[in-house]
């Protein structure tokens, strides 16, 4: 009996989703078919950086399968990335593999203490003009990268970049059950193979590894002249790849209707960085083409298609490296440019839409993509997005601040009612809206309809006191918020502001 009550009282386990067959059989293919399109990348981003194909090719195996299980963000995709191969790019031409992964160590130390400092919440501040921005310019570069594998190539590989598109266009009207990206490399390999058609293949891009990736210490010297040397690309693969990250942990949310760990994700990308480097990879971040290849072509959402595309990746390369060498890029390319038109926010760029938007968010959201197109650096984008929208909206605000007065019967007293909010730029104005000659004896400043935010409204309060003063008038400031009197009784005529 005793044994029947204990059985009862302890909680039972949740299943998790991935051990549903038909949700392991779409995480497992979703993995196959990101490992696949990650390997071209990854020895792109390899050449990019200045290092051997194996550099990248073991980052994105050792990203991947630690975020799997570290991440915020179940489904998202991290592996090396073409932002991180810019940023090392110079470390690693002028001093070396070594110093580039300890550069990758400290940037994953960063990013966990960037984490414990709560820097995830800082996402809240990014306006959508600027997701929608992000986005959009994303989409733009995923199909730029796409060109230069469909120029000076034989004629050939322009029929079977359409195939491929067909394919991935026309079978998910057919069947959902075997991802259309997976079907479209089969098909043309096989095409290419029997055919003997010779076209760009993976194996053009590159040499892949045959032994695994091993652990070890970045040999340089330990001093504080490396520190100063490694830190300023640390704190750029800390902070682009965070912004990433996040951004993309964003997008995937929308996506899938969830909510993700921010603050999670933040510290998972950087223990991922921090084995990455010990193993002797050149780091990453999350990588949004991937990511919609797994999410939207492939229909993933758990951790299981992150973990499998890394360990795919790995048994792929090492293993079956002579058959992965033969998938034509024009599979691949293909596959990118579906990713690219679905990441696209079409929506974003309709005549009606635009006409409905107002003109400011429009105007954040072309210079959000301009930025990112100009630098080819997607946080920098961001960051030109968020400032262009804090100008617009400070602009904005900055008119909404509004002065009435009314006169007391007996004539000595004039009440000036202060309507909006209160701050830098809105309160330039405030001092100008006041008539100091002509206005009675005592005057009262009616604050029930202002708040005051920071120092220069309070320098603009004691400048109207100050103007009065000086014309022998009396000045009563009431009904501020608690708030407002907080930051008011604190700075009043401590700011050495006023002028007569």
């Amino acid at each position: 009996m005793s044994s029947m009550l204990s059985a009862v009282s302890r909680p039972r386990l949740s299943r998790p989703s991935w051990l549903s067959p038909k949700v392991f059989r779409t995480e497992v293919l979703a993995g196959l078919v990101v490992a696949l399109a990650l390997i071209p990348e990854a020895i792109s981003f390899s050449i990019l950086a200045g290092v051997d194909p194996s550099v990248g090719l073991f980052a994105s195996f050792t990203m991947a399968v630690v975020i799997s299980f570290c991440g915020g963000r179940p489904a998202m995709i991290t592996a090396a990335t073409g932002a991180i191969a810019l940023i090392v790019a110079p470390l690693a031409r002028d001093h070396g593999l070594d110093y580039l992964i300890a550069a990758v160590i400290l940037g994953g130390i960063i990013q966990v203490l960037l984490a414990v400092l709560g820097v995830a919440k800082l996402m809240r501040f990014i306006p959508r003009s600027v997701m929608v921005g992000f986005v959009n310019a994303l989409a733009i570069l995923i199909f730029a990268a796409q060109v230069p594998y469909l120029l000076g190539v034989p004629w050939l590989v322009y029929p079977l970049v359409a195939l491929a598109l067909a394919i991935m266009v026309g079978l998910p009207r057919l069947t959902k059950a075997i991802p259309a990206p997976l079907v479209a490399i089969v098909v043309l390999t096989a095409i290419t193979v029997v055919a003997a058609v010779a076209v760009p293949t993976v194996g053009d891009q590159g040499d892949l590894p045959n032994s695994l990736p091993t652990l070890g210490i970045p040999q340089i010297p330990w001093t504080m002249d490396t520190l100063a040397l490694i830190a300023p690309y640390a704190l750029g693969v800390a902070l682009v790849g965070l912004m990433e990250s996040l951004m993309t942990a964003k997008l995937v949310d929308d996506i899938t209707d969830t909510r993700s760990n921010k603050t999670r994700e933040s510290w998972g990308q950087g223990v991922a960085n921090i084995v990455t480097g010990f193993f002797g990879g050149m780091g990453g971040c999350a990588m949004i083409g991937q990511t919609m290849i797994n999410v939207k072509a492939s229909g993933a959402r758990t951790r299981l298609s992150t973990f499998l595309s890394g360990v795919f990746l790995l048994i792929l390369v090492v293993s079956l490296g002579d058959i992965v060498a033969v998938i034509p890029m024009a599979a691949l390319v293909a596959v990118m440019i579906i990713v690219a038109v679905a990441t696209f926010d079409w929506h974003s760029v309709a005549p009606a839409t635009l006409k409905r938007m107002p003109l400011g968010e429009t105007i954040v959201m072309v210079t959000t993509v301009a930025a990112v197109l100009i630098t080819h650096n997607l946080a920098i984008g961001v960051i030109i997005g968020v400032l262009t929208a804090m100008v617009i909206f400070a602009r904005r605000v900055a008119h909404l601040v509004e002065v009435t007065s009314i006169l007391d019967p007996d004539e000595s007293t004039r009440i000036y009612f202060v309507h909006g909010e209160l701050f830098f730029a809105s309160s330039n104005d405030l001092v100008y809206q006041f008539n100091y000659s002509d206005d009675p004896q005592n005057i009262v400043i009616d604050m029930t309809h202002a708040h005051v935010w920071d120092a220069s409204s309070v320098a603009a309060l004691d400048a109207i006191t100050t103007k009065y003063a000086a014309r022998g008038k009396t000045v009563e400031i009431i009904e501020l918020n608690k708030g407002s009197a907080t930051i008011h009784g604190n700075l009043a005529g401590q700011l050495g502001g006023g002028h007569s």
